[in-house]
């Protein structure tokens, strides 16, 4: 891990600075499977890795666990939070539901010039032809791709709720069980689904972005039980 510095004096400002730090280093080792679902994060090792004091680390521990990516439990310490195959599902359900009205809502702003250009933008990774060689690097594509419709979306509460749902955590913990075919496939949907919003096809876009997510539901069901909290 890249060492961070704090000041010893421990000023608000600093002490801010390294929980900021801190917290965007492991939220990203999380999201990557640096750390495993289920892993221990000890404070021993990460205070002496990151160079940072044990009060700032475990500021930055209660920030992820209000983010549902670790839990803080009695006794243990903190733990990568590991979803079951039920919540696992439960929450994908939740998010076709959500996606589906998302994506039907950005075909009908897609008009406007200075939304489209912003969904263009943050949308582009998608029409590269370079294969897509590791689940990491999928796994920020797809998060950039599919948070853009929803902020295309321009619904303020949708947004806050998608935000709920863990789907970084989810991602994270199934991603040992993504193949480069289906990495690829992903990208191939991911593109259909944008050319249904870019063309200001809401029923399409909906339908194709549904399409897509079931398949991802189908590999989830399909992966070992071992995968998930029992």
């Amino acid at each position: 891990m890249t060492s961070l510095s704090e000041t010893p004096t421990g000023s608000t400002q600093s002490s801010g600075t390294a929980v900021d730090r801190v917290f965007n280093v492991l939220r990203e080792g999380i999201l990557t499977s640096r750390f495993a679902s289920g892993q221990r994060l000890v404070e021993v090792d990460l205070t002496r890795e990151l160079g940072v004091s044990r009060g700032s680390l475990r500021e930055a521990f209660r920030r992820l666990s209000a983010e549902g990516l670790i839990e803080i439990v009695p006794n243990r310490g903190a733990l990568v939070r590991r979803l079951s195959f039920r919540e696992t599902i439960e929450l994908f359900e939740i998010r076709t539901e959500l996606e589906g009205l998302a994506a039907r809502l950005a075909a009908r702003k897609i008009s406007d010039a200075g939304l489209r250009k912003a969904f263009e933008d943050a949308i582009a990774p998608i029409w590269s032809d370079e294969p897509r060689l590791s689940s990491a690097a999928y796994i920020d594509e797809n998060a950039r791709f599919h948070r853009a419709i929803i902020e295309l979306s321009g619904n303020t509460q949708l947004d806050i709720v998608s935000r709920q749902l863990q789907l970084p955590l989810i991602l994270s913990q199934t991603s040992q069980a993504l193949t480069l075919d289906s990495l690829n496939q992903s990208v191939i949907e991911h593109r259909e689904i944008a050319e249904q919003i870019l063309a200001g096809n809401s029923r399409d876009a909906d339908a194709a972005i549904r399409r897509h997510l079931s398949r991802a539901e189908d590999l989830i069901r399909k992966m070992p039980a071992a995968f998930f909290r029992t």
